[in-house]
C-alpha cells in the first residue's frame, strides 16, 4: 500500500506540472501578441518580442550630402551631417555592406584619393577632400546601432481611430451581448420544463435536443438566411440575434437540462406543497441555483460569437459601417499584411473582451460543466 501510494504521490506531480506546462505554452504567444502591440513596425522587424525590454541592435546606412552641400574650411571642402535618429547609440560603422562595422567611432578612415571620413561616437561625420566634390549621390554609411527599449500606444491610437476598429468594436458588442442573452432567457424556460414538468413527448424533445447538437450550422445558413428574407428581416442585427440563438439554443438547453435534473427534488417538491407555482419555481429556486450553468453557457456562447466571421458575414452585411472585429481583421491582413505592429494590435484589441469575460467567470465554468456532466434522469 505504500508503494502504491508513493506511486499516486509522483503522477500527481506529474499531473501538475503538465498541466502548469500546457498553461505556459498556451500563455507566451499572448504574452508574445501583447508585447508585440506596443512596439512599432522597425523592432518587430529587426528583432522578436522577448527583447523589447532591453536596446536592441540594428544595421542600417546612410547617405552623405553630395557635392552642392559642400563647405570649404580652412581651406579643405567639408561635408558633415549625422548618421543617427533619435535616442540611437553609435557602435560601428563603415564604408562598405560586407563590412558595416569595420571602424570604431572616432576612427578616420579614407574612402577616396584624398577623401578623409570621420564618424564620431554622437554620430556626425565629417567627409574632406583637398579637391572639390564631384558626386551626385552621397557616399553610402553603414551603421550597427543600439535602440533603447521603446513601448509606446501610438499602435493603438491608430488602430481604434484611424483604421475603424473602434467603430468594429461596438459593432461586436452590439451582436455579441444579445446573442448570448436571449438564448439563456429561452433556454432555462425550455430546460426547466424538460426536467421538472410532465407533458406528452418530453423524452421525444430532450432527444431532439441532443440530435441538433451534431447538426453543423453550415448547412442550415443559407435556408436561414432566405427564410429571413422572405419574412422581412433581411440582413441587420435582428436576423443574426437570432441566427446566434438558433445556434446556441441545444447546447444551452442541453446543458441547463442535465444541470437542472440534478437539483435536489425535496427542495422543489416542498415548494410545491406549500403552493408554488412551477414559474415561481422556477424564478426563485432553480433559476438562483443554476447559475454555474448558466455562466458556463455564456461564456461559450459569449465566445464564440465575438470570434465569429462566418455568420456575421451571412447575416450582417460587408460594409464599413456593419461590419465586426473579424471582418476588420480579415480585411486588415489583405491590405496591411507588411504592418505586423497594427495586427498584433487589433488582435489584442479583440482578444482583450474575451480574456476579461473568461476569467471573471471562469470558476463558475468548471462547477458547470462538471455538474452538468454527471447528473442527469
Amino acid at each position: 500500500m505504500e508503494g502504491m501510494a508513493g506511486q499516486k504521490s509522483s503522477l500527481t506531480w506529474v499531473v501538475n506540472i503538465s498541466a502548469f506546462l500546457l498553461v505556459l505554452l498556451w500563455t507566451i504567444p499572448t504574452l508574445g501578441l501583447f508585447v508585440s502591440s506596443f512596439r512599432d513596425r522597425d523592432q518587430i522587424a529587426s528583432s522578436g518580442w522577448w527583447a523589447s525590454f532591453s536596446a536592441s541592435e540594428q544595421t542600417g546606412f546612410v547617405r552623405t550630402g553630395t557635392d552642392d552641400d559642400a563647405t570649404q574650411v580652412d581651406g579643405l571642402y567639408v561635408i558633415e551631417g549625422t548618421v543617427l535618429e533619435g535616442d540611437q547609440e553609435l557602435t560601428a560603422w563603415g564604408t562598405r555592406s560586407r563590412e558595416p562595422g569595420a571602424f570604431q567611432p572616432g576612427e578616420t578612415t579614407e574612402i577616396e584619393d584624398g577623401w578623409q571620413l570621420t564618424v564620431n561616437e554622437d554620430g556626425s561625420y565629417r567627409l574632406t577632400s583637398e579637391a572639390p566634390f564631384e558626386m551626385r549621390r552621397g557616399e553610402r554609411i553603414f551603421t550597427t546601432t543600439k535602440a533603447p527599449a521603446n513601448l509606446t500606444t501610438a499602435n493603438y491610437q491608430r488602430v481604434l481611430t484611424a483604421e475603424g476598429l473602434g467603430r468594429a468594436f461596438m459593432n461586436t458588442l452590439t451582436v455579441a451581448i444579445p446573442a448570448t442573452v436571449i438564448p439563456i432567457l429561452i433556454a432555462a424556460f425550455a430546460a426547466y420544463a424538460l426536467a421538472w414538468m410532465q407533458f406528452p413527448g418530453r423524452a421525444l424533445l430532450t432527444a431532439a435536443v441532443v440530435g441538433l447538437l451534431v447538426v453543423p450550422l453550415q448547412v442550415s445558413l443559407i435556408p436561414l438566411l432566405q427564410m429571413h428574407n422572405s419574412i422581412g428581416i433581411g440582413k441587420g442585427y435582428l436576423g443574426i440575434w437570432l441566427a446566434h440563438t438558433g445556434f446556441g439554443l441545444p447546447l444551452a438547453v442541453y446543458l441547463l437540462r442535465n444541470y437542472m435534473v440534478g437539483l435536489p427534488r425535496e427542495v422543489i417538491e416542498s415548494a410545491r406543497v406549500d403552493g408554488a407555482t412551477d414559474f415561481q419555481i422556477f424564478r426563485r429556486i432553480v433559476l438562483p441555483l443554476s447559475f454555474p450553468a448558466l455562466a458556463s453557457f455564456a461564456i461559450f456562447q459569449f465566445l464564440w460569437v465575438w470570434n465569429d466571421l462566418l455568420v456575421a458575414t451571412v447575416f450582417l452585411g460587408n460594409t464599413r459601417e456593419q461590419l465586426v472585429m473579424t471582418g476588420v481583421l480579415r480585411e486588415l491582413m489583405g491590405s496591411k499584411g507588411g504592418e505586423w505592429e497594427i495586427l498584433a494590435t487589433s488582435a489584442f484589441i479583440s482578444i482583450a473582451v474575451p480574456l476579461i469575460v473568461f476569467f471573471s467567470m471562469q470558476r463558475y465554468l468548471v462547477r458547470g460543466l462538471l455538474a452538468g456532466s454527471v447528473k442527469g434522469g
